[in-house]
């Protein structure tokens, strides 16, 4: 109801925030994960994302070029000093500080070792992980970034950098970093290790876009770990992403061979052959799916994918069917009974939307939209008190800009109908300056003409017609116009809608009156005479 009924595929990628935890390297557990959903919209949303990927690829490769030549321009360090016997046993001691979570006193232990011996690494190492743990972030970095100066073929520098970036929301250079990290740890450290800096390298690659360095990142990690499914997934998911729907398939159907009832593939499967131009085929998974997948939510996901499926090709009876299927598979979901709601608007079918969306507002009583869809509902049936109260009901929830400007027009046209011009008008005004459209605007001016500002409404209703140019919008703008003694506007607003409809007797009649206002009776006469002749009962009088 609210949305377009084009089909769009949106795949969202979700990375969870870096913890930092562990003695010798700062550990961040990082997932990724894509929830497919069938949005209502435009299809080029794949497409734009591929776009994107391409050029945050690119953006990696040459910041990472520009890297390398600055590296190489560096003095080379010198050889550090070997330490001696004393000055071993107070790293040893002062990392057991460290491993204790004794930090003040590991850093001061660090400290003193860098002041002895400066060019040896694994001091600046350890009290860089100790200011990270006491949250000296600039302090931390400045080391870590010592440890890379002094020991650059070491990963833990660039990780450790990596992780305070993206801490610090420094995304681009987080990627940068973990790049140079994965580089350094390949096949030189253990493979947990190695998943671990793939892991938050793949992180980033999603909040980046660069869907194709992703596709390459998750390889290496399937390569590293063949029997983890949610990685095998979420590389079908990124070569999807990636524009790589055909490749994902085999990935896809081993998945769904594993794991027969897993909805999410069969839903990733379905949004491939969608983004394929085939979605006859991605309905007949969907059906062959269904009776495998168990659980209620599940089932229900399914059948909502392809109700909006059938609605996008233009099947909203099926649509229909499908989405009550859904609705009794999960009868907790508020968002399945709303879309089943918008399927019956689409139907002409109100009193069952109106159902439906009680439905959805009774499960999530603080979803403004629903709400809000609701009382768009109760305006169509007539119900323009209950229209107004949910529309305020949902304005008091604070919704989003968008939603706010449609409660704020249900609530003004509700408002006009009850006869409370002033609240109505109100409301349309705050509607109009959040999301101007021809319809705020038309009941704007209505508002505006009932408290008998005419200069107001006429204001309003040209704002409409600059929109959409509709008759009654155009009558209505000459009706404002003539009663604001305007007479030479509303007549040549006139004499073009009389122009595109001769029978329009309603438009003769104000061109008549407008004529008259002007003193020029012939025309006056003989233009309400041809309305009255197409049966307009005002002209008849006023030829009297």
């Amino acid at each position: 109801m609210t949305q377009s009924t084009r089909p769009a595929i949106t795949l969202l990628l979700l990375a969870l925030t870096s913890s930092a935890a562990g003695q010798t390297l700062i550990e961040t557990t990082t997932s990724i994960g894509i929830q497919n959903t069938l949005q209502q919209g435009s299809t080029g949303g794949l497409g734009s994302a591929l776009q994107s990927a391409q050029t945050a690829a690119q953006t990696v490769q040459n910041t990472q070029q520009a890297a390398q030549a600055a590296a190489a321009a560096l003095p080379a360090v010198p050889a550090p000093t070997p330490f001696t016997a004393a000055q071993s046993a107070q790293l040893v001691s002062t990392q057991g500080l460290l491993k204790d979570g004794k930090y003040p006193q590991a850093r001061a232990g660090f400290e003193a070792l860098i002041a002895q011996n400066y060019a040896q690494p694994e001091p600046h190492f350890g009290l860089g992980l100790s200011l990270f743990a006491l949250g000296d972030f600039k302090g931390a970095n400045f080391e870590f970034t010592q440890l890379s100066l002094l020991a650059p073929d070491r990963f833990e520098g660039p990780y450790n950098l990596g992780v305070i970036a993206t801490r610090e929301r420094r995304y681009e250079d987080a990627l940068r970093l973990y790049g140079s990290a994965a580089t350094l740890a390949r096949g030189r450290v253990a493979l947990t290790v190695q998943r671990q800096v793939l892991d938050a390298l793949a992180a980033e690659q999603t909040r980046a876009a660069a869907y194709p360095a992703l596709v390459s990142t998750l390889s290496e990690i399937a390569t590293l770990a063949p029997d983890d499914a949610a990685v095998q997934f979420r590389l079908v998911q990124a070569q999807t992403l990636a524009g790589q729907g055909a490749q994902a398939l085999p990935g896809a159907y081993a998945l769904m061979q594993r794991e027969p009832s897993r909805a999410d593939v069969v839903l990733l499967i379905a949004d491939i052959y969608v983004a394929q131009g085939l979605p006859d085929r991605a309905i007949r998974e969907l059906d062959a799916a269904t009776p495998r997948v168990q659980a209620g939510a599940d089932r229900a996901s399914l059948l909502l994918r392809k109700a909006n499926l059938l609605s996008a090709g233009g099947d909203t009876r099926g649509a229909v069917l499908a989405a009550q299927a859904a609705a009794a598979a999960d009868g907790r979901s508020a968002s399945t009974f709303a879309k089943l709601g918008e399927f019956r608007v689409a139907r002409n079918d109100r009193p069952g939307a109106l159902t439906a969306y009680l439905n959805a507002v009774k499960l999530a009583p603080k979803n403004a939209a629903y709400r809000t869809d609701l009382a768009a509902v109760r305006l169509t049936l007539g119900q323009n008190a209950q229209a107004f109260a949910d529309a305020v009901a949902a304005i008091r929830l604070f919704p989003e800009a968008a939603t706010l400007a449609r409660a704020q027009y249900v609530q003004g046209i509700a408002a006009y109908r009850q006869g409370n011009f002033a609240q109505a008008r109100a409301a349309l005004k705050s509607s109009a300056l959040r999301a101007a459209s021809a319809d705020t605007y038309f009941w704007l001016g209505l508002s505006h003409y009932a408290l008998k500002d005419y200069a107001g409404a006429a204001t309003a209703l040209g704002e409409s017609v600059k929109l959409e140019p509709s008759v009654n919008a155009r009558q209505n703008l000459a009706s404002a116009l003539l009663a604001s003694a305007r007479y030479p506007e509303a007549e040549a607003i006139l004499r073009g809608l009389v122009s595109d409809n001769p029978k329009n007797d309603e438009s003769w009649y104000l061109l008549g009156v407008t004529q008259r206002a002007q003193r020029r009776e012939s025309e006056a006469r003989q233009a309400l005479k041809t309305a009255a002749n197409l049966g307009n009962a005002r002209a008849v009088e006023a030829l009297k």
